[in-house]
């Protein structure tokens, strides 16, 4: 009798627990989404109807299948809304320039009306942070850095890493831009004079080896050398993080030993160990006074138990080579694809460095004072910023203009459409023009937050300096020693994944001038 009074606990209790865990899940994957959609519709905010469980990832899928894949279609024209994004282009002529999806149980509110954006620039509120599916989603890249983090955290990690990228600090970081730079130019010096004065020239690797040398070097100081083979790893972990894992339709996806998880998880763990053996043979050192020293001590001053200064260390460290190096890298191929395809920019951007420099390697005082290049980058970043949306997310209900933004709403505002909005720029908002800059941000459009490249508000990206410097450096070494123009090679296919870039890169025919 006894036992069987027994088994009726346990089989009660693991009933009671079952129906608590359904509930559970019931809440997280129907009622709580719900609840969110419910109070951004009781506003006005409308958008297309979610499926169960997986929101609405059926039709994104769907539609991204429709899009036509015929490379005889493929034209230099820059609007590329409609065959990287279709469900946002047809979503916006439903419901508007403000509308809200689902993701899963992820749900999103979509913002290109240049209002709201202007709220979310001036919001300084730590309840407005990074949306938590960053760390998940790109947690292998990203981890808990100053990319993903909030609260004081955040505070910490910016208080840590924003000093080193100020424009002093960037000034002494010019001779690396310089020698890089320089060794790119000597490279592409010997294909063409062995080629025969002309040679085809894919310039992703350049390029990227180009922006990998100098963050390497500012990152790792004396350690670059000694430890050159986190580069390549870094770069075979962002290539297998490109494709979005929020679109893959599995829910928990990412936490499967598949073969693409444990490879992911393997080039973690190497990327990981190299840093902190690199961090370790500091201690008791005299310390070196580059970036990665500063994180150290940063992480040595934030109370943090051991395991958590290492993780401090380790996904800063990524993150800064992720933005510093990666997203720079895909700025600057765009900006040598539309110099290349407008001549006529490219002479007169020419022109103006042979006059400021002289034959000289450019200084900072030099790159001052170009006016011209500052207008070609500031034009090249508006068409192809690198990063398609700038994310954030609620911490807590929060007002936004004049819509009241429920507590855990992810907010994405898509660069492309709005730095191509013709109601902001013009009719020729898709066209190339550096011209438009003449006279500064405040007179290319009709609304200064209608341009942000680097971001918003406080959480605006600390390495806008340094990637600017480093753009104009390496645009006035190659425009004073060689005139190109597109390869015959050169498929203009611009893909998003963990960011905006070509899909084929980008192939140029290079001469000496």
């Amino acid at each position: 009798m006894e036992e069987v009074l027994m088994m009726r606990i346990f089989f009660s209790l693991a009933l009671v627990g079952l129906l608590s865990f359904f509930a559970h899940l019931c809440n997280v994957l129907l009622l709580e989404p719900e609840r969110l959609r419910s109070r951004l519709r009781r506003q006005g905010i409308r958008g297309p109807p979610p499926s169960i469980l997986l929101g609405n990832i059926p039709q994104i899928k769907l539609m991204l299948s429709t899009v036509p894949k015929d490379p005889a279609k493929e034209h230099m024209g820059h609007d590329c809304s409609s065959t990287l994004f279709p469900y946002f282009k047809q979503w916006t002529k439903q419901y508007g320039q403000l509308f809200m999806f689902s993701l899963g149980k992820l749900q999103l509110l979509y913002v290109t009306d240049p209002n709201v954006v202007k709220a979310i620039k001036v919001n300084a509120s730590l309840d407005l942070g990074k949306p938590a599916y960053l760390q998940k989603d790109r947690g292998a890249l990203l981890g808990k850095g100053i990319i993903t983090t909030n609260g004081a955290m955040w505070i910490h990690q910016r208080k840590t890493i924003a000093p080193e990228l100020y424009m002093d600090k960037v000034k002494g970081m010019l001779n690396l831009m310089l020698e890089s730079g320089s060794t790119l130019v000597k490279s592409w010096e010997s294909r063409i004079e062995n080629e025969g004065g002309l040679s085809d020239i894919r310039v992703d690797e350049d390029v990227r080896r180009y922006t990998s040398y100098i963050i390497s070097k500012t990152l790792f100081g004396s350690s670059y050398s000694e430890k050159v083979e986190i580069f390549p790893k870094f770069s075979a972990l962002i290539e297998a993080l490109r494709s979005p894992t929020l679109l893959n339709g599995v829910p928990g996806m990412r936490y499967l030993p598949t073969k693409k998880n444990r490879e992911i998880w393997r080039m973690e763990r190497d990327i990981q160990s190299i840093i902190i053996n690199i961090a370790k043979e500091r201690t008791g050192a005299e310390s070196e006074k580059d970036m990665l020293q500063m994180i150290i001590e940063g992480a040595n001053k934030g109370d943090l138990d051991p395991a958590m200064a290492d993780q401090f260390v380790v996904d800063n460290c990524k993150n800064i080579h992720v933005a510093a190096c990666e997203v720079t890298a895909i700025v600057a191929i765009w900006g040598l694809m539309l110099l290349a395809s407008h001549p006529e920019w490219q002479a007169r951007a020419r022109a103006e460095v042979l006059e400021i420099c002289v034959g000289c390697l450019p200084d900072a005082n030099m790159l001052g004072k170009m006016k011209v290049l500052n207008m070609v980058i500031q034009e090249v970043l508006r068409l192809y910023p690198g990063v398609g949306f700038v994310s954030r997310e609620t911490l807590q209900d929060m007002k936004l203009g004049d819509v009241c933004v429920p507590k855990g709403v992810a907010i994405w505002i898509w660069l492309i459409a709005l730095h191509r909005d013709p109601e902001i720029w013009g009719p020729d908002a898709h066209d190339f023009n550096p011209e438009r800059f003449a006279n500064g941000i405040s007179g290319a459009c009709k609304f200064p937050q209608g341009y942000i490249p680097f971001g918003l508000g406080s959480r605006i990206c600390p390495g806008q300096s340094l990637a600017i410097a480093e753009l104009k450096v390496l645009f006035a070494l190659i425009l004073s020693k060689f005139s190109f123009s597109l390869s015959p090679k050169y498929r203009h296919s611009p893909v998003f994944g963990l960011l905006l870039e070509p899909e084929y890169g980008v192939d140029l025919l290079v001469r000496m001038i």
